[in-house]
């Protein structure tokens, strides 16, 4: 089991390494937009925007790293935690889908580590 958990948490981590790469440094490219569903005017306004939101992406990967390389359970759960919070606020203010690309992989990596536990 203890396997499995770290292949998710590996895994919600190297997403939000993508969506940081997305945001920070391909926002205005036709890639992002369609991924984000922006045009090239938004996409050319909101860029500083989405670079620092990008920047918490990448802090959220990184904590998921630690965690793992650490081995720390704590670490896990709590970067975890912040992965669901911040998909479900997403979804609610956002763009649904967030729900299921960010919070739903948390959640289920959450479920992991807590079962090798």
């Amino acid at each position: 089991m203890g396997v499995i958990a770290g292949i998710l948490v590996a895994a919600v981590a190297v997403l939000h390494v993508y969506i940081m790469i997305l945001e920070m440094f391909l926002w205005r490219t036709p890639r992002a937009r369609a991924a984000f569903g922006t045009t090239p005017e938004f996409a050319a306004e909101s860029a500083a925007l989405a670079a620092n939101q990008g920047l918490y992406n990448g802090f959220l990967a990184a904590g998921l790293f630690w965690g793992l390389i650490a081995d720390e359970f704590g670490a896990e759960v709590f970067f975890l935690a912040c992965v669901i919070v911040a998909g479900i606020y997403g979804a609610a203010t956002a763009n649904r889908r967030i729900l299921f690309v960010q919070a739903v992989p948390a959640a289920v990596a959450l479920l992991f580590v807590f079962l090798a536990r």
